[in-house]
């Protein structure tokens, strides 16, 4: 399968496909003329690197796990250790998306949102007057 082809099929960029293979998470031959020519399988891998990549992981990681896929990298057990590690990453920015969140909700009830350290109707001391600096 030529690259135009392989990016048809995965609705993957001809470049984001070249950057796969130089990273060594996709193979092709070199036909006699120079176009690549890509396994058939290679669809089923390229939508695995695009699942992998929604879920959160980096080219580097999704290198280590597509090798244990071919027998050359990470056992079960490290892959595990990965998935694992992904999810605590994503609990912690699930907490600080919830603290900004409750940070947006406390300024919207307040009389002015942006306002600092305060809360509605209270004076700020420190704050600018127009004129001062």
């Amino acid at each position: 399968m030529r690259i135009g082809e392989l990016a048809a099929t995965t609705g993957v960029s001809r470049d984001a496909l070249r950057l796969y293979e130089r990273r060594g998470l996709i193979r092709a031959d070199r036909r006699d003329n120079g176009y690549r020519d890509y396994p058939e399988a290679t669809a089923t891998l390229v939508g695995i690197i695009r699942q992998a990549q929604a879920l959160g992981f980096t080219l580097a990681e999704i290198g280590e796990i597509t090798d244990s896929l071919n027998g050359n990298g990470l056992g079960r057990d490290q892959i595990a250790d990965l998935l694992r590690d992904k999810i605590a990453v994503l609990d912690a920015r699930l907490r600080q998306m919830g603290e900004l969140r409750d940070m947006l909700q406390t300024r919207l009830r307040n009389a002015c949102p942006l306002q600092l350290g305060s809360s509605a109707g209270e004076s700020d001391s420190r704050a600018a007057t127009p004129g001062s600096r």
